[in-house]
């Protein structure tokens, strides 16, 4: 039986581990406390406390990866938190984290790795993207993606992807009530970039069967109406009060592709419309 490590098993890990053990994957899981262990073992997925850390980084990474052909790092960089100047964002590298966790990878049986990064490396503008487009993230946790993305892609002692999310929705991340009630909301023309849970899962599992290592993908749904259309539908089909929108200054705001990945791993979005 095939072993994978999912590195996060929290709002996409979780229910990405108990998909890859429907499909018979043996699966190990992280998460940064040992409260949810029983969570873990009860849907059959042996829990691992590690929680990544800049200094004294000590965890049971070892065990958590041995015997796993593939690794997946599914954490986010976490580095708004209480500084939204980023002021602390050194303290708190993600940067850091990842380096202080690579000697690990690099000493286990790990071939595969599959980085869940962001879309966020691209920054800003209007503009077309595809994964030929340079990246030129803006946000500090943007560029902290970039900068492991590169990192990652040029360890010669695994394979690995990187798989770059548009906006995430699903369960508890309901996106009418990403503005419902708001006023003076900026970019009413731009468009979205979003991608439900069930696609994320999805796309994982082809990469997976298909072994598709070694490269680069843009993860948004096909589907791009204004941040105004998109919006006020939503809250409306939920009985909710519709933003307002401030048309005054200029949109700006990119649409990302997802193209290759559609042509790589012959993959039909479940949830088209979001």
């Amino acid at each position: 039986m095939t072993q994978i490590s999912i590195l996060g098993c929290g709002w996409l890990g979780l229910p990405l581990a108990k998909a890859l053990l429907k499909k018979d994957y043996s699966v190990k899981g992280s998460t940064t406390t040992i409260d949810k262990k029983e969570l873990l073992e009860n849907a059959g997925i042996s829990h691992y406390p590690i929680a990544l850390e800049v200094e004294n980084f000590s965890a049971p990474v070892d065990a958590f990866l041995d015997g796993s052909q593939t690794l997946i790092i599914a954490i986010p960089p976490k580095l708004r938190g209480k500084n939204k100047d980023y002021s602390d964002a050194q303290n708190n590298s993600f940067v850091q984290k990842i380096k202080n966790l690579l000697p690990f990878i690099e000493n286990a049986s790990v071939e595969n790795l599959l980085f869940v990064s962001s879309t966020a490396v691209y920054g800003e503008g209007n503009e077309t993207i595809d994964e030929n487009s340079i990246p030129a993230p803006v946000t500090e946790s943007g560029k902290q993606l970039l900068e492991i993305e590169q990192l990652l892609l040029a360890n010669t002692h695994f394979k690995t992807t990187i798989l770059r999310f548009g906006g995430l929705i699903g369960p508890d991340r309901n996106p009418a009530r990403f503005l419902a009630g708001k006023e003076n909301v900026s970019n009413p023309d731009a468009p979205i970039n979003l991608i439900h849970l069930d696609d994320c899962i999805g796309i994982i599992q082809k990469i997976i069967d298909l072994q598709c290592w070694n490269t680069t993908l843009n993860a948004v749904t096909p589907f791009h109406p204004s941040r105004k259309d998109y919006y006020t539908q939503k809250t409306l089909e939920n009985n909710l009060i519709p933003p307002v929108f401030n048309h005054e200054i200029p949109s700006t705001g990119k649409t990302i592709l997802s193209n290759r990945l559609i042509q790589l791993l012959d993959y039909t979005f479940l949830q088209p419309h979001l």
